[in-house]
């Protein structure tokens, strides 16, 4: 035996069991991986399909067209109920849906939207404008179409309780503390002098 080779021991009974074990172990992982890469192309699939440039215009166009045919109503009292609404609007054409916006906790924000199912019908909803439902009037418009991806840009208003507020933010001044500590002042001082002997 040369200097450089090393003993390896023999295989005996144990290790091959060992290895055959590692085998399993091996296959059932690499099948688990394809697994998950056959969901992930499922999972890709079905995104491709929502996101398709033809789907999502065919999508906005029939949005924009439900959109012709609605009215947003505003300052909705929050007892009202979306029949009420209905026969609130049923002289104006035909409703085809009321929906009454809530927040997460299932109470009413105060406005709804009308769809009805003729475009026609939205200007005459739009003359019941200031009429009176539940003692309270309502503001009836057009309802806009939500472009996806833009946001309504609507300036800040400033909020008088916080005062003015400039662009730059506030930097504090630096402070400079006393050598001897908060509150205390030398009682003596020997004079500055030069004395190179002492």
């Amino acid at each position: 035996m040369e200097e450089g080779d090393v003993e390896m021991p023999e295989a005996d009974g144990g290790s091959g069991l060992e290895l055959d074990d590692m085998k399993k172990r091996l296959k059932e992982m690499e099948d688990e991986a394809a697994a998950l890469r056959e969901m992930q192309s499922k999972v890709e699939q079905e995104m491709g399909a929502v996101q398709d440039p033809a789907a999502a215009a065919a999508n906005q166009a029939n949005r924009e067209e439900v959109d012709s045919r609605s009215i947003f109503v505003g300052n909705v009292d929050y007892s009202c109920t979306p029949e009420e609404v209905q026969q609130h609007f049923q002289s104006c054409g035909t409703v085809n849906r009321v929906t009454i916006r809530t927040n997460k906790y299932g109470q009413p924000k105060g406005y709804a939207y009308v769809e009805f199912l003729e475009a026609e019908a939205v200007e005459q909803a739009i003359l019941l404008n200031e009429s009176e439902l539940h003692g309270r009037q309502l503001k009836v418009s057009a309802k806009r179409t939500n472009v996806p991806g833009m946001k309504q840009f609507r300036p800040r208003r400033a909020n008088p309780h916080m005062g003015y507020r400039s662009r730059t933010p506030y930097i504090p001044a630096p402070i400079f503390y006393s050598p001897y500590g908060y509150g205390k002042v030398p009682r003596f001082r020997m004079p500055m002098r030069y004395s190179p002997y002492f």
